[in-house]
């Protein structure tokens, strides 16, 4: 399994072109997972329904399975977030894994940036940006920048970049 990110601003398009990049992927043999972050208080389930009733309750985890998925949810109860090597840990083993988000992490990531943001680039500060996509040049970048809407690149990108599970571990701190 290896392990790539795409981080950027809020607005920067990371959804959007990842919702492009796993059919590319997944064309070329690739199987893909994705692991994404979010900056708020968020819900799978619905008020009303057992699993919200469960969770509301106080149970600490509620796994809920059907015929075509099951989805584990864990409530923090004021408990640290999850730090992002401990996320990885749980997930089944795949060919690649994207994260989108944890921008701050120390895991290989691929830049996304779009100028309408009006937010600075990520990479001149982080070493752990290994290309761009995006909407402008950035001619001075040091690593390789593609168009934002050059799937096909991105997804060269992320099959060249991606890290083995246990190297992002070492990079992050953790020796699992």
């Amino acid at each position: 399994m290896r392990v790539i990110g795409l981080a950027g601003w809020s607005g920067a398009g990371k959804t959007t072109l990842l919702t492009r990049l796993i059919p590319e992927l997944g064309r070329r043999g690739v199987s893909v997972s994705t692991l994404k972050h979010a900056h708020h208080a968020f819900d799978l389930d619905t008020p009303g329904k057992d699993s919200h009733a469960h969770r509301e309750a106080g149970a600490r985890e509620v796994l809920i399975s059907s015929e075509r998925r099951w989805a584990l949810m864990r409530e923090l109860r004021g408990e640290a977030e999850a730090e992002l090597p401990d996320l990885l840990a749980r997930l089944s083993p795949v060919d690649i894994v994207v994260v989108e988000g944890f921008k701050r992490q120390c895991h290989a990531k691929i830049e996304i940036h779009r100028a309408g943001n009006g937010k600075p680039p990520l990479h001149p500060g982080d070493d752990s940006i290994v290309a761009v996509a995006s909407d402008v040049a950035f001619p001075d970048a040091g690593r390789p920048v593609v168009p934002l809407d050059d799937i096909a690149a991105v997804a060269e990108i992320v099959l060249a970049q991606a890290l083995p599970l246990a190297e992002t571990l070492a990079r992050c701190g953790r020796k699992d």
